[in-house]
């Protein structure tokens, strides 16, 4: 197995398995009556966790400043990203079958934008790339309808 092949396993398949089970965590959350800046903050501290273990194991410990801010700015977008979510669910009753394939749409602007900003149109093939991204917006259209 090629070392690209492990990469998409790895940063590809079991992240969406892992966010697949997450929502169905964040909707039981949700269900118990948990607010989301306590969910927020739980799931900060597991993150935490997460992040000295992957310290731990891997025993990569590079930082910089700059590093370390654009982090800061990930945290920030999850978190909000993540409460909304929860309060859509919490407060309005939305269906977590319906907002996961509407909010997976970000994956068309991390696709256009790592086209334009990384140049990553030169090591893709873009109208598969394309196409795909048409097929993500169709379902979740379908999906919200539903």
């Amino acid at each position: 197995m090629s070392s690209q092949t492990v990469g998409l396993l790895i940063g590809g398949l079991l992240p969406a398995v892992i966010f697949g089970l997450v929502n169905l965590a964040a909707r039981m959350v949700s269900a118990s009556g948990m607010a989301a800046g306590a969910y927020l903050v739980g799931a900060g501290l597991g993150a935490i966790g997460m992040g000295i273990i992957f310290l731990l194991v891997s025993g990569d410990r590079t930082f910089s400043t700059s590093s370390g801010l654009f982090s800061v700015l990930v945290g920030l977008g999850w978190g909000l990203g993540t409460g909304s979510v929860v309060l859509a669910i919490s407060r309005y009753g939305s269906p977590i079958g319906v907002l996961t394939p509407l909010f997976n749409m970000n994956t068309l602007i991390t696709v256009l934008l790592a086209l334009w900003i990384f140049a990553e149109w030169r090591e893709v093939r873009v109208p598969q790339l394309l196409v795909g991204s048409v097929l993500i917006v169709l379902g979740g259209v379908l999906v919200a309808r539903a």
